[in-house]
C-alpha cells in the first residue's frame, strides 16, 4: 500500500494538536480539507485512527502505533529529498531563494550581487511565492533560503536572522474619507472591511489584520487575495483596506491607492531564513552572510 506523505503530515499535525482547527491552521489548509485527508488515510490503512468527540481528536490504539513511527519516517524522507534537491542545485550552481512581495526591499539587488561575487559561477535564483505560502517554499524544501516577512507560521522550526523592521501602514482607496489624513489611528479602521490573505494561512492572515491589536473587536473581511496585483485591485476598487509594510509605498504605488501611517499597530520585520539541515551548507551560509552584510539592518 502506498500512502501520500501529505496524508501522513496531516495525521501527525492532528495527533499532536488533538484538534482539527489548530492542525488546519498549522498546515495552512481548511478544516474540511483536513478532515477529508484524515478519512482518506484511515480508508487506506483500513483502521480508525482517531476517536472524534467535542473535546477533540483522540488517538486510537492503531493511531498511537502509527504516531510512534511516522515522525521518524517523515524526517528521513524530508532529509533525503532535501539532499537530493541540494545535490541537483550544486550541480547547476544555482541557489534558489524564495521571497514574498518586495523581498528585502532596496537591499535585494545588492545581496544578489554580493553573493555572485562571493561565489563565482553561482547565481541566486529569486522565486516569488504567493501569500498562501508564508515560508515562500522553504518549509517544503523547494528553495534553499528565503527572504520573508516576520513573523510567519513555522518560524520556530527554521533558522531566522532579522535584517530590519519597518512600520505597518494602511493602504486605502484614494476616494476613502480617511485618505485625507496625514496619519490614522488604528481604532478608526476597526469597522472597515479589510482585504485579507487566504484563510489557510491561519494566524498569518490574522497578523496582517492585526487581530491581536483590536481589543476583541471583530474583523470585517471585504476580499481575499493571494497576489500583490489582486490585492491592489481589490483596494482600488473599494472592496476593502489593508495593512502593509511602509515600503509598499515605494514598491506598490498605484493610481487609486494611497498609503498612510498608522498608529496603534506594531511594526513588521524582514528576515533571511533557512532550514536547520543547511547550517553547515557553505553556499547557504554565504548567502546568509551577504544578507547580514547588506546594511539592511
Amino acid at each position: 500500500m502506498d500512502v501520500d506523505t501529505r496524508l501522513l503530515r496531516c495525521f501527525v499535525a492532528v495527533a499532536e494538536e488533538g484538534n482539527l482547527t489548530r492542525a488546519a491552521e498549522l498546515l495552512f489548509v481548511s478544516q474540511p480539507a483536513l478532515t477529508k485527508q484524515i478519512r482518506q488515510l484511515e480508508t487506506r490503512c483500513g483502521v480508525e485512527l482517531f476517536i472524534r468527540s467535542r473535546a477533540g481528536m483522540t488517538l486510537t490504539d492503531p493511531g498511537r502505533a502509527l504516531a510512534a513511527r511516522v515522525p521518524t519516517l517523515l524526517a528521513g524522507w524530508d532529509q533525503a529529498l532535501r539532499e537530493t534537491k541540494s545535490a541537483a542545485r550544486r550541480a547547476s550552481r544555482v541557489l534558489r531563494v524564495g521571497f514574498l512581495a518586495s523581498a528585502a526591499n532596496e537591499a535585494t539587488p545588492g545581496i544578489v550581487a554580493d553573493f555572485a561575487a562571493r561565489r563565482p559561477g553561482w547565481r541566486a535564483e529569486m522565486r516569488q511565492a504567493s501569500w498562501s505560502d508564508p515560508t515562500a517554499g522553504l518549509a517544503d524544501g523547494e528553495v534553499d533560503a528565503a527572504l520573508l516577512r516576520l513573523p510567519f507560521p513555522g518560524q520556530d522550526t527554521l533558522r531566522v536572522e532579522v535584517l530590519f523592521t519597518e512600520d505597518r501602514w494602511v493602504a486605502l482607496p484614494a476616494s476613502h474619507p480617511l485618505a485625507v489624513r496625514e496619519q490614522i489611528d488604528f481604532r478608526d479602521l476597526w469597522d472597515e472591511p479589510f482585504v485579507a490573505a487566504p484563510p489557510e494561512t491561519g494566524w498569518w492572515q490574522g497578523y496582517w489584520l492585526a487581530t491581536d491589536e483590536r481589543e476583541g473587536h471583530p474583523v470585517r473581511i471585504g476580499a481575499v487575495t493571494d497576489q500583490p496585483d489582486e490585492w491592489l485591485s481589490a483596494i482600488a476598487n473599494g472592496y476593502g483596506i489593508a495593512l502593509a509594510p511602509e515600503s509598499s509605498t515605494r514598491f506598490y504605488a498605484r493610481p487609486g491607492v494611497v498609503y498612510r501611517p498608522v498608529s496603534g499597530v506594531s511594526p513588521s520585520g524582514v528576515g533571511v531564513a533557512w532550514a536547520p539541515g543547511d547550517d553547515t551548507n557553505p553556499v547557504v551560509r554565504d548567502f546568509v552572510r551577504c544578507c547580514l552584510d547588506s546594511g539592511a539592518r
